[in-house]
């Protein structure tokens, strides 16, 4: 009778699992396909501006929870520019000011982004469950779940290249979002891929990591879908912004 071969990956394999798992990124959702190519109507654009937005403001909150979570003072010392990114220092508004000045450039007033009074039901249910996560788990874990970044830097670079010829009407100055976390993104994945690589050790342990891996990618992907249920893809279904306009 075979039994399961319990010898771990290797540092390369376990790697290059964790980075395959980039095939079931949100990136492959059909309402971000049909966004990054020209397919959704101007409402569709804003409603997923609106709605990613709560995620946004969220991120900060998720990555202080982990932040405490850090008995060691070097892991803090690189995890806490996380937070400065997303809520600025000094002359560096930050990625939530840059997020509102995206939801601008799309036509989205300040205080309708804000006031999250339109944030889909299932987008908040997606977003919590992932703070809940990060706020109960061990913080290697919660790292862990951090590395869909290695695969953020590719759909931040598509959004750059496909959106100004799609959507003239987007003000330019609305994509300095995904300018900024082009770089940041690469730095962050550095160290949580570090921390991912030396604390999952075991090939049970790295089944863990992949699977935890897989909860993130799932709660991007569960976001896009309350977004397309809402919204829908295409001039035929009107959007709930517009119906909130009304």
């Amino acid at each position: 009778m075979s039994t399961k071969d319990n010898t771990p990956w290797s540092t390369e394999e376990f790697e290059k699992k964790l980075k395959a798992k980039d095939k079931s990124y949100h990136i492959h959702h059909p309402f971000h396909i049909a966004m990054n190519s020209g397919g959704c109507t101007k409402e569709q654009v804003q409603g997923w501006v609106l709605n990613r937005f709560y995620y946004q403001i969220m991120i900060p909150i998720k990555d202080g929870a982990i932040l405490s979570n850090m008995p060691d003072k070097e892991h803090r010392k690189l995890w806490i520019q996380r937070i400065l990114d997303h809520d600025g220092i000094d002359d560096d508004e930050g990625g939530i000011e840059a997020w509102i000045a995206l939801g601008e450039a799309v036509g989205l007033k300040r205080e309708d982004l804000v006031s999250l009074e339109h944030v889909t039901p299932g987008v908040k249910f997606a977003v919590d469950a992932y703070v809940n996560f990060a706020k109960k788990s061990p913080w290697q874990k919660s790292v862990c779940s951090s590395l869909t970044e290695l695969f953020a830097p590719t759909i931040h670079k598509k959004r750059l290249d496909s959106w100004p010829e799609h959507y003239p009407w987007i003000e330019l100055e609305g994509y300095k979002y995904f300018r900024k976390r082009l770089s940041e993104a690469r730095r962050d994945v550095e160290h949580g891929l570090r921390v991912t690589l030396e604390h999952f050790k075991t090939l049970e342990e790295q089944e863990e990591a992949l699977n935890i891996l897989q909860f993130k990618i799932d709660v991007l992907w569960t976001m896009l879908d309350a977004i397309h249920v809402t919204y829908g893809i295409g001039p035929d279904k009107l959007g709930a912004v517009e119906r909130m306009q009304k």
